[in-house]
């Protein structure tokens, strides 16, 4: 990892005699930014011409590289044209498909209810379930829509010499270029648009037409989704009662009140991911895992991330851990007397928080008591569709936007996101907002996913390239410090938690951290996705896992296997992650003090601070 330069004065955050000699960082000099791209100071003409265009043209693509799509195309389509056999291939299963449409389309001309269709969608697809669309001619449109994407998937996979990343990239291209031509997502060809428009007299399309204009109006102007403005952070989210009691340039700490008279003596620190904000673990009373906490018996802290900007270009990846894990490590551990912490990761959070925690055991810091990560990647070979935006030339066309900015902006990362679910996140939304005419309730969820925060320059490029790209942290090349670290270097116990349906941190991709580990990992697989499968209260309805703790002398065993030997039990995981910790945890006391006055840390200001309301 590249050095990086000093960015506040900790005597004047009144912390100098608590401060951290985790991490050494000198002054950043030309040499270190090889890795990482120059910043403006230290961009040479001809960079700064080759940047200026890289950043031009990605304005106008999203950040999705042009060069990096043509390869991928270009690589598919020259091996399909030398591949007679494949093409022989197609031309056989089109003409099947031909005829099953056509023999399903005249049974149903005859017996409509008794016959069956010809190809059931992807149980993730859920475009074409009401009953409207078994009837005719919309079971034709519907099931011919779905032959012709599964030949689209069989012509642009399993051709011979395409890599994988590319036979990943055309695959995924195909299916987004078809989705545009969905029959569910037109008027005339949707029964479930068409119905409603007959009852409601064609109300549905004005009603659709109003909400179009004011999400543009929105939009253009900066302003959040409608319905946003009933959710206020401080107000019925992110209300858990508590004090800031730390400050730096990057993170403002967190400390709960504690809401029984008794609490364990280990204080439980939580790391969130930065690319949105803390308090989806403190959305509102009823399903907030910083409340229930509390209400355990455990005190806890939380890292609030400030929104970077311009400014902060050239905040690394050790910036991040030095300023955020370790000065928060250092305060939680003076507070609390010394007592050794529970540390919680969530996303990017878990994955700076096993880096943090695997650099504490290699330099013999016992600080930690237990680790727990919450849909956490500390392997990325099998990162999911985020992989797709993921080689060197995606990075240099990203980076260069980000050059000329300092930072990722918010509305092209939720672009991405929106991509690799578009048929939930895009074309549902204008089928029921627009042509339908009902605006989607608004929900707590919903209102901070709409509240994301910016990734500076460096510290994003760095993430990308060193553990997206090069997987360095499970390979042993990750360094801290200038001397790399090893995840088996671990040995507290480690609760760790994937999500069935996970597009952000695959489950299989969370798993992984059984192969590197060596040490007792509790692995939980809950039900829902990247958010809500996390937060997921008890008494929420439809709600179930599995949980099983491996020992570190046990045979390792494959996800799909350990999940077909471990049965679901029914609720939510978080009495699960309370028990664990409470198992791991000492005899009740008394709650600790908040904040540590004459030690630097004292109390700043009331929860939720003032970082998580920066736009």
């Amino acid at each position: 990892m590249a050095r990086v330069t000093p960015l506040h004065d900790r005597k004047s955050l009144q912390n100098a005699d608590r401060s951290s000699s985790f991490i050494n960082r000198p002054e950043t000099t030309i040499a270190d930014e090889d890795a990482y791209g120059p910043s403006h100071a230290h961009t040479s003409m001809e960079q700064t011409l080759d940047k200026s265009l890289g950043a031009s043209l990605a304005k106008l693509t999203a950040g999705l590289s042009p060069i990096a799509l043509s390869a991928a195309y270009a690589d598919w389509a020259l091996h399909l044209a030398s591949s007679p056999g494949k093409q022989l291939e197609l031309v056989e299963k089109a003409g099947k498909k031909a005829m099953r449409l056509s023999k399903y389309a005249a049974l149903c001309s005859t017996r409509p209810d008794a016959s069956e269709p010809c190809i059931m969608p992807l149980p993730q697809d859920r475009r074409f379930q009401k009953e409207e669309w078994q009837k005719w001619p919309y079971n034709i449109m519907y099931q011919s829509f779905l032959l012709n994407q599964q030949w689209w998937h069989n012509a642009t996979t399993d051709v011979e010499g395409v890599t994988q990343q590319h036979e990943n990239v055309v695959e995924f291209a195909a299916r987004q270029i078809l989705d545009v031509f969905s029959p569910s997502n037109y008027a005339m060809t949707n029964p479930e648009v068409m119905a409603q428009t007959v009852r409601q007299g064609g109300m549905n399309f004005i009603r659709g037409w109003q909400n179009f204009t004011e999400d543009v109006a929105r939009a253009s102007t900066g302003k959040k989704p409608a319905g946003t403005e009933a959710f206020e952070v401080g107000r019925n989210m992110a209300t858990t009662p508590g004090k800031v009691v730390y400050r730096n340039r990057l993170i403002e700490l967190i400390q709960y009140a504690p809401s029984t008279d008794e609490v364990h003596p280990e204080p439980i620190l939580i790391v969130p991911a930065w690319i949105m904000k803390y308090y989806i673990l403190d959305l509102g009373d009823d399903n907030s895992l910083v409340r229930y906490l509390t209400a355990q018996g455990f005190t806890v802290f939380m890292i609030s991330w400030r929104n970077p900007s311009a400014e902060d270009r050239n905040l690394g990846m050790d910036d991040y851990l030095s300023l955020g894990v370790m000065d928060a490590i250092d305060a939680v551990d003076t507070i609390a007397g010394g007592q050794k912490i529970h540390a919680v990761g969530y996303c990017l959070g878990g994955t700076l928080l096993s880096i943090a925690a695997a650099a504490m055991a290699r330099d013999k810091d016992d600080r930690l008591k237990s680790l727990t990560l919450l849909a956490t990647q500390t392997d990325f070979t099998e990162a999911g569709e985020l992989m797709l935006f993921i080689n060197d030339s995606q990075l240099s066309f990203l980076e260069d936007l980000m050059w000329d900015q300092g930072y990722l902006d918010t509305k092209q990362m939720a672009g991405a996101f929106q991509l690799l679910r578009s048929n939930d996140l895009i074309w549902s939304r204008i089928v029921h907002d627009y042509l339908m005419g009902e605006r989607t309730p608004m929900i707590d969820l919903m209102a901070w996913n709409a509240d994301a925060t910016r990734m500076p320059y460096r510290m994003h490029s760095e993430y990308l390239r060193h553990l997206f790209l090069k997987n360095d942290l499970a390979e042993g090349r990750y360094r801290v410090n200038n001397r790399p670290i090893a995840i088996s270097d671990i040995r507290v116990p480690v609760f760790l938690v994937g999500t069935e349906r996970d597009h952000v941190a695959p489950w299989h991709s969370v798993y992984k951290f059984n192969l590197l580990s060596d040490t007792d990992v509790t692995f939980v697989l809950t039900s829902g996705g990247h958010n809500a499968g996390i937060v997921s209260e008890p008494g929420h309805p439809r709600r179930h896992y599995r949980v099983r703790e491996t020992s570190k002398d046990d045979a390792y065993t494959d996800p799909d296997r350990w999940m077909g030997e471990t049965p679901p039990v029914t609720g939510s995981w978080w009495p699960a992650l309370s028990n664990w910790l409470a198992e791991k945890s000492g005899k009740k006391t008394k709650p600790p003090r908040m904040g540590a006055e004459g030690e630097g840390y004292a109390p700043l200001c009331d929860a939720p601070g003032t970082y998580v309301l920066q736009e």
